[in-house]
């Protein structure tokens, strides 16, 4: 647990009285220098990328086919999503999807199954088409306005229109029905399950694919659902090369910044803090993982680990006096600045300049600096808002929840992460694009939203117990009044409404390409994937030691 107040100082050994310090006491690195002994063979990429020429090829004229039944082919395109495929055939699978949308009619539905209605809801979600939610009317009693009983003994339907009910907006009663009824009757029935089939309904109540890791979802669903995919051995033999192809590039970025941050030496110039490497790796792995973002990861990763420093200074380690140097030092953005900041946070304070410049620099070439500067300025922000819950907390205040909540999601990290991740991302991220992203569209309030609340209400009881700032917890109980539980409860619903704003924000028409929405919807699945159970990041536990392995230590035997 968290020692409060405790004393110890840092390049401090002429001083002659101790300094009180909310030490946290974070836990080591569950992986130590693991992922730093990587060696890359490029022979075995390039021949992982020329094995996957011919399935790849097989499965395009798949999707193209149109021979094949239209269920049969959103069946298809619905496994080639969830095995992570889509990038490599979006112009098919959007060429395909959208004469089948342009020819939809809702009395077409009339009788076709609920699994089949179920997935077909699925894959025009998931791609952006707003297909109605009209079409599981038929799976409903007029006179009750329940859901037919009969369905729950399919129990493949029943957890296909759970894993729809993910996707629902605003106001689609049908589908908030549909998770009250599916979740209760799949949590009853998951006991009665055997072999796949159960597997299947423990990992979509566990965390729904929507809401989960896409690369990690990409594996499970390739374990769990192989008998769904037997119809096209070309399919599976391409997710199989894929992922191990995948793997090495991931495990090579893993040891690019792993050697990083090593040499960077924050382990010994800042030893208070979180040492958390791969964790931050996946969590940027979490918004794009297709090969042509690597440089964007790398990026992103490092810029987020040098916030994991300011943020654990400010939290777990620096007076208020030290606070208020350090912000003005990171406000005022000059090296000469370094001389007002205490010695053990003067290296941060360097190699931070430099990180930055050296990406303006980059960057610059390519006319693209400003994405930088947005970086930059964001971290600038976090710093000031770090500050204000500092004062906060120096002086006993719990804000209201509209004061917190306008600084919250500040320091939520959200908008320091968000704009990084564009930072390497390509000619993609075009002026326009970034214009998008200024203006605050609600989808990015929603992600946001969740960012602050999620991330609240599992560490609330952990910052109490260290005497730490208030969270939204505090703040909401203190404005309305009402007990820990009822806060909770009515956070958990600003969470749920946001997802739906999130669901709509995904659907066409949109300003921008889905290549710039995705890192949005994909920060607040990696919220839910880090803070649903636990604090995953803090105390890195089940999930995050999970993923890490699945993704970068155990083989998928070709």
């Amino acid at each position: 647990m968290a020692t409060v107040g405790a004393s110890h100082d840092l390049g401090q050994a002429n001083t002659k009285s101790t300094t009180e310090r909310p030490l946290a006491n974070f836990p080591p690195s569950a992986w130590g220098d693991m992922f730093l002994s990587f060696s890359l063979d490029n022979s075995i990429m390039e021949g992982y990328a020329k094995a996957m020429e011919e399935p790849k090829e097989q499965v395009r004229r798949l999707i193209v086919d149109p021979t094949i039944d239209s269920n049969k082919k959103l069946s298809l395109i619905y496994s080639v999503h969830r095995l992570g495929l889509t990038y490599m055939f979006l112009k098919e699978i959007e060429g395909q999807l959208e004469e089948l949308f342009r020819n939809f009619k809702l009395e077409d539905y009339v009788e076709v199954d609920l699994y089949t209605t179920s997935i077909n809801f699925q894959v025009f979600r998931h791609l952006g088409y707003k297909i109605p939610c009209d079409v599981f009317n038929n799976f409903k009693d007029v006179e009750s306005n329940t859901f037919k009983e009969h369905i729950t003994t399919d129990v493949r339907g029943m957890l296909g229109l759970y894993e729809s009910a993910q996707l629902r907006l605003k106001g689609e009663k049908i589908l908030d029905d549909a998770l009250t009824f599916t979740q209760t009757k799949l949590k009853t029935l998951v006991t009665t399950l055997k072999g796949r089939l159960a597997r299947q309904v423990i990992q979509s109540l566990k965390r729904p694919f929507h809401q989960g890791m896409p690369m990690v979802e990409a594996r499970l669903y390739f374990s769990n659902y192989q008998q769904e995919c037997t119809m096209h051995d070309s399919l599976l033999k391409l997710a199989n090369v894929h992922f191990n192809y995948l793997q090495l590039q991931q495990k090579e970025e893993l040891r690019i910044v792993s050697q990083w941050w090593k040499d960077m030496r924050f382990q010994k110039t800042a030893p208070y803090i979180r040492d958390r490497v791969p964790e931050i790796y996946l969590w940027m792995l979490g918004l794009y993982s297709e090969p042509s973002y690597s440089l964007a990861r790398i990026i992103a990763t490092k810029i987020t680990l040098l916030l994991v420093v300011l943020d654990d200074t400010y939290d777990a380690y620096a007076t208020i006096e030290e606070i208020r140097l350090l912000t003005d030092a990171i406000t005022r953005w000059d090296i000469s600045a370094m001389s007002q900041i205490p010695e053990y946070i003067r290296q941060f304070y360097k190699i931070l300049l430099n990180e930055y410049a050296e990406l303006e620099k980059q960057l610059a070439k390519e006319g693209h600096a400003s994405r930088v500067i947005a970086s930059k300025q964001a971290f600038q922000d976090i710093a000031r808002g770090y500050l204000e819950e500092a004062e906060w907390t120096n002086r006993g205040y719990v804000a209201s929840f509209t004061e917190y909540m306008q600084n919250g999601l500040i320091t939520s990290a959200y908008n320091v992460i968000s704009k990084s991740a564009l930072v390497g991302m390509g000619k993609i991220v075009s002026e326009d694009a970034l214009a998008w992203y200024a203006s605050h569209p609600k989808i990015l309030q929603a992600s946001e939203l969740i960012s602050r609340l999620q991330d609240d209400i599992m560490t609330y009881q952990f910052e109490r117990e260290r005497g730490q700032s208030a969270t939204s917890v505090d703040a909401y109980m203190k404005t309305y009044g009402v007990l820990e539980k009822e806060a909770v409860n009515e956070l958990e619903k600003m969470i749920e409404n946001a997802w739906k704003d999130i669901n709509e924000g995904c659907l066409k028409p949109r300003q921008v390409s889905m290549d710039l929405v995705a890192p949005i919807l994909n920060l607040a699945r990696m919220i839910d994937v880090v803070y649903r159970y636990d604090d995953g990041f803090t105390f890195p536990g089940t999930t995050l030691k999970e993923y890490i392995t699945l993704l970068f230590i155990t083989s998928l035997p070709m």
